[in-house]
């Protein structure tokens, strides 16, 4: 299955136009879409209900939308109130259907300066051809590694719990004539996981060791409960890549802070990771992952 992750800047291009028709264009195709900083109705990019758009843009896919923070943007239009609220978050879009999300709004420390603002997971199952999986699209602090470090930990432990602690509802419906399930089994809250988004980070830095752990005595090791960079294990190994550019200190640095991390039990399964340099759509380039999530977990592949 393909998959992309896209920090699509609200639409803003490196060149400074606004279209989100080319972030479309760019992620079309992919099984499981993967978006981060889309607003709805900020000034800058005209008041547009960007997860509406999108998904027109988008028609054949499913999607949810989660909002990191959300703000009074209301207006009164010929003396009528018009109830609007201002959002910026993440969105995944999904060829197979998305059985249940949930939003977890991370930890956040307060500035001074500069600006800082709330961050998000948006997490997702989707049942795959290779079983259920949880599919998360992130975006981490962008000013400390401190704050990223207890946005990790707070992210590892909600996973290392995702069995136990169940998805929407468990047991037996007890009063069936409400229907409170909807004649459906109960959904499942797997193990399984795959993380992608923004990170703010680059490999081999301590948030990036928070994740995938530090070097183990048996290279290629994977934990079942313990994520994998995609790019790390993929059986068609990538030539350097970075999905950021910007001038530091009077030089381009080029950066990757974009990632895809697989749980372990995907380890052998990642084919390829890459990134699509020189897309002009956002400040970011967004990062293909080809995995095999058609085999069925328990055949090979777990």
């Amino acid at each position: 299955m393909k998959l992309v992750s896209y920090n699509i800047q609200y639409g803003f291009g490196s060149d400074g136009r606004y279209d989100l028709s080319r972030a479309a264009r760019i992620v079309d195709g992919a099984d499981i879409i993967a978006l981060q900083e889309v607003e709805r109705h900020w000034q800058r990019s005209h008041f547009d209900d960007q997860p509406e758009l999108l998904s027109r843009l988008l028609p054949d896919y499913h999607w949810v939308y989660g909002p990191a923070f959300d703000m009074d943007a209301s207006e009164r239009r010929n003396g009528r109130l018009v109830n609007r609220r201002r959002q910026f978050g993440t969105m995944v879009l999904s060829k197979l259907p998305i059985v249940w999300s949930r939003l977890h709004a991370l930890p956040m420390r307060r500035t001074l300066r500069p600006l800082n603002t709330r961050n998000a997971a948006l997490e997702c199952m989707i049942r795959t051809p290779a079983g259920p999986v949880r599919v998360l699209s992130l975006h981490l602090a962008h000013i400390a590694a401190d704050e990223r470090l207890e946005q990790i930990d707070y992210l590892l432990a909600q996973h290392r719990r995702a069995p136990s602690e169940g998805g929407p509802w468990s047991g037996t419906d007890d009063e069936p004539s409400r229907n409170w399930t909807s004649g459906e089994t109960e959904p499942e809250n797997p193990q399984a996981a795959i993380w992608m988004g923004d990170f703010n980070m680059e490999p081999g830095s301590v948030e990036y060791r928070r994740i995938v752990g530090n070097t183990p005595y048996h290279r290629g090791a994977a934990y079942l409960d313990g994520f994998v960079d995609a790019a790390a294990v993929a059986i068609e190994p990538a030539d350097a890549f970075h999905t950021h550019e910007k001038i530091i200190d009077g030089r381009l640095a080029k950066r990757r802070l974009d990632h895809c991390f697989v749980g372990g039990m995907f380890a052998g399964r990642v084919r390829s990771v890459g990134s699509d340099i020189g897309e002009v759509a956002s400040d970011h380039f967004p990062v293909r992952i080809d995995i095999d999530l058609e085999t069925p977990f328990g055949l090979g592949g777990r």
